[in-house]
């Protein structure tokens, strides 16, 4: 600050007297005594010293994250576009076998649960190109590696806010899945992500019951752990829905029924990619106490079950996910401090959740707007454009 103060050739009184505040604040500033942990004042500062806020901050890279989004959302549409396969026969050349393809679906899916969406988005064009061409080869052996190719851009691009394109991809893994139980229900997980961020709840309670119950074992006590995964997380999935539609009561009682299919499953596994066990249960029994405003509940849950060594072994996508939404409750509950710590936690777990995924940095504004806010959130929000 001192250093473009100089540059505009204004004294320290000019500069206070500009920003509202006394010489003695500015010249604090300047000296690293007072720390800058409002949004607001630094935005007030760059309009003063005409230059960028991020310039302020020691940053010569403008703001990022919604420009990278959009166009890896773009290049993603351009690849769900391409329609080769339906007008010329593909050739041997170029074609993966399936024993190279199913490790390289996979990689994407692990880099996905990292949170490294940005080279999610760089991997899946060639991952869809590769999985269309494989199937027309061989639609025996390629049909499930191009169904995790669909289901893993899906993920992804409800992630980036973008569930039109989600719905085509997720639509396209349905098809190629018809026929299989196992593929279909796997699918239904990312279909009930898109309808729920289409504000298609009711709709999608209603789909995940019926692929839940389809995939259900035929007795209370019995089924394979792969199997009562996805159809624990499918009752999740409707949980969420009924929330979100008020339905409180339906809710709960969906979430308990997934409960006990988790309690079979146990901790620590991840089967289809869905990290279900006990622990995924109790951040959804979470998501829905805040999702009906009971923050108090939410909060107390919340403290308990971060505590717990099946919250370590969760991906970090799943984690970093859960204490966006969690921060929620904090700001519901008049603590913007413990809103701000946990989205720092988010942050440092998947810095990706934060500044590509618009949920997140919509987290990140309603923080900043706080005078309590941690300056390493003001600081990120005034890089990242948002507060």
């Amino acid at each position: 600050m001192a250093y473009w103060r100089g540059r505009r050739k204004l004294s320290q009184q000019v500069l206070a007297d500009r920003l509202g505040k006394s010489k003695s604040w500015v010249d604090k500033v300047e000296r690293g005594v007072r720390s800058l942990d409002k949004v607001s004042t630094l935005q007030d500062i760059a309009a003063v010293l005409r230059i960028d806020t991020a310039v302020l901050l020691g940053r010569d890279a403008k703001p990022v994250g919604m420009t990278e989004r959009i166009e890896g959302v773009e290049r993603i549409r351009a690849a769900l576009s391409t329609y080769e396969i339906a007008f010329e026969r593909p050739t041997d050349h170029g074609v993966l076998p399936v024993d190279r393809l199913v490790p390289q679906a996979a990689h994407v899916w692990t880099t996905y649960q990292h949170a490294r969406y940005p080279q999610v988005v760089d991997l899946v064009p060639g991952l869809l190109a590769d999985a269309q061409r494989t199937h027309a080869r061989d639609p025996g052996a390629g049909r499930a590696p191009l169904v995790e190719a669909y289901r893993v851009t899906g993920s992804v691009l409800v992630k980036l806010g973008a569930p039109d394109a989600a719905w085509l991809a997720v639509d396209r893994a349905m098809l190629a899945a018809t026929g299989d139980r196992i593929l279909v229900a796997a699918t239904a997980v990312q279909l009930g992500q898109v309808l729920r961020a289409s504000g298609r709840a009711r709709v999608a309670k209603s789909v995940m019951l019926a692929a839940a119950y389809r995939i259900a074992p035929p007795a209370m006590g019995s089924g394979d752990p792969a199997e009562l995964s996805l159809c624990g997380t499918l009752l999740v999935q409707a949980a969420l829905a009924a929330a979100r539609d008020g339905n409180d009561r339906a809710a709960v009682d969906l979430v308990d029924e997934a409960g006990e299919m988790a309690a079979r499953v146990g901790d620590g596994h991840d089967h289809y990619r869905t990290g279900f066990g006990p622990t995924a249960v109790e951040l959804a029994r979470i998501a829905i106490a805040v999702e009906r405003g009971d923050a108090e509940e939410a909060v107390a849950r919340h403290e308990r079950v971060t505590v717990r060594d099946g919250w370590r072994w969760l991906s970090a996508e799943h984690r970093a996910a859960y204490l966006v939404d969690v921060a929620r409750a904090y700001l519901h509950a008049d603590d913007p401090v413990g809103a701000g710590r946990v989205l720092v936690e988010a942050d440092r777990i998947a810095p990706a959740e934060i500044r590509q995924r618009p949920a997140g940095r919509d987290m990140l504004a309603q923080i900043v707007r706080e005078s309590a806010a941690p300056t390493t959130l003001t600081h990120l929000a005034a890089t990242l454009g948002v507060g």
